[in-house]
């Protein structure tokens, strides 16, 4: 998933060099949320992976 977020970043970075205003909001816009939804992902990984196994 992070890996997405950085391709919707550099399709954002690209198309703002280009002047593609309407491409540079959405491809920065998915890119932020694919970005967030990763860190809580991640979080929620590593709470819930550190029970101890009893």
């Amino acid at each position: 998933m992070l890996y997405w977020a950085f391709v919707f970043l550099l399709i954002a970075i690209v198309a703002a060099v280009f002047g593609f205003g309407g491409i540079v909001a959405a491809a920065a816009g998915i890119a932020k949320v694919l970005f967030f939804v990763f860190i809580v992902l991640f979080v929620i990984g590593l709470i819930f992976g550190r029970r101890s196994r009893v």
